[in-house]
């Protein structure tokens, strides 16, 4: 038996490539990425680098098929949404362990997550889809409000914008189409989503599947606010504060609305809101969380989020992993105005508040800085553990008062 070969599926635009590399290396799985054209991770790769083109799912599946014939794969790993369709896909072709693709299919259109939900009998916002070139007075007037306007396949809170009245709608409906136009230049798919807007308090939810069962590694609340108009995230901490009654509720509605969405594999993603009304299940995403998040977690002696996906794709032994008792949290740095980023000072006052383990600043001096909801990136990530949530939480706010972003204009 050679070393376990594990396929990675690594965009261009995502942050997650070391976490994912450094686990394989930690666990000896030899990985072979498979991203679009990228050189310079292509040399450093050896020849373990695959050019796979991730919008046309039957061309690369074959390429992937035809790779394994000789140098035969454990696993097929996606690092986040752009990839889940083709790791299905790939698979299914393959035989391996797998979200079934139509499970994904839905997962990555948020109208049809709605229906699915919906039928489950899971509370999930009322919702109407219509082409971005609808008439948006026309739809205006047959809303209710405040509601939500977004597009069906984004992610990040990218061009969800929250409508308060009919008289503002048509010009956030605008504004939205014209972010899918820019973003899916080439899709025939142009529509968005219209939903009821569900005040409350919101939480996420990381979990593995295995087999359609649900384990979920760690919840997290959102201390912040998100009622619009834009839906920049922010802080998100663990473990949550929520009662126990509560948290049994989160975690059995998303577990049910991965049945009804048919995921059964691998790592998921959730986001719920709490209120009066109850639990409602916004979304669930087939991979696990974005950004540079992951960090935050930590399970039995030290393993990574990745290292957990990682085994279980692999069938690879998993060793006990509760989530480490310290609270730990992270903060997405937002990107609060338009303008090409000179510098971002305090950095050193930031990183020297007790609690506070990490900043990363991953927009580059001199890159534009675009605030949602055209953007789609944030302007770093900080890390602090401390004793109890609340702390963590203080620590992230004390220390996020500390930056100062310098832009020229």
């Amino acid at each position: 038996m050679g070393m376990t070969r594990v396929l990675l599926l690594i965009p261009s635009r995502t942050y997650r490539t070391h976490d994912f590399i450094a686990a394989a290396s930690r666990l000896g799985v030899e990985v072979v990425v498979g991203s679009e054209h990228r050189p310079a991770l292509a040399s450093l790769m050896d020849g373990r680098h695959l050019r796979l083109d991730f919008e046309n799912i039957n061309g690369s599946s074959e390429r992937i098929v035809a790779f394994a014939q000789t140098r035969p794969l454990a696993a097929i790993v996606p690092v986040d949404d752009t990839g889940t369709l083709l790791a299905a896909a790939a698979s299914q072709a393959l035989s391996l362990p797998h979200n079934p693709v139509d499970g994904v299919e839905a997962a990555r259109d948020k109208a049809r997550m709605r229906e699915r939900f919906a039928r489950a009998g899971l509370r999930t916002p009322r919702f109407t889809t219509a082409s971005i070139d609808a008439n948006a007075q026309t739809i205006a007037a047959t809303v209710d409000y405040p509601c939500v306007v977004k597009p069906i396949d984004l992610s990040g809170s990218q061009g969800v914008v929250k409508v308060d009245d009919a008289a503002s709608f048509p010009r956030v409906f605008a504004r939205v189409a014209a972010i899918v136009a820019a973003c899916r230049p080439h899709s025939t798919r142009h529509s968005v989503l219209i939903e009821d807007f569900i005040p409350g308090e919101e939480v996420a939810v990381e979990g593995l599947l295995r087999r359609g069962e649900l384990e979920v590694l760690a919840l997290f609340d959102k201390p912040d606010p998100l009622n619009g108009p834009f839906f920049e995230e922010t802080i998100y901490v663990t473990p949550s504060r929520r009662s126990r009654e509560q948290q049994v509720e989160i975690k059995e509605t998303t577990a049910r609305a991965a049945l009804a969405l048919g995921l059964t594999d691998g790592p998921i993603h959730a986001e719920l809101r709490l209120n009066e009304g109850g639990t409602w299940m916004l979304e669930v995403a087939a991979r696990s969380i974005g950004g540079l998040c992951s960090r935050t977690l930590r399970f039995g002696s030290g393993i990574s989020l990745e290292e957990l996906i990682l085994r279980q794709a692999a069938g690879l032994p998993m060793p006990s992993h509760q989530r480490e008792q310290a609270a730990a949290g992270v903060m997405m740095l937002p990107i609060r105005e338009r303008g090409r980023l000179r510098a971002v000072e305090g950095q050193d006052a930031a990183k020297h508040v007790p609690g506070v383990e990490g900043l990363v600043i991953t927009i580059p001096p001199g890159e534009p800085l675009v605030p949602l909801p055209e953007g789609d990136r944030y302007l770093g990530f900080m890390f602090a553990r401390a004793g109890s949530p609340g702390e963590v939480e203080a620590a992230l706010r004390r220390a996020h008062a500390q930056l100062r972003v310098r832009t020229d204009g």
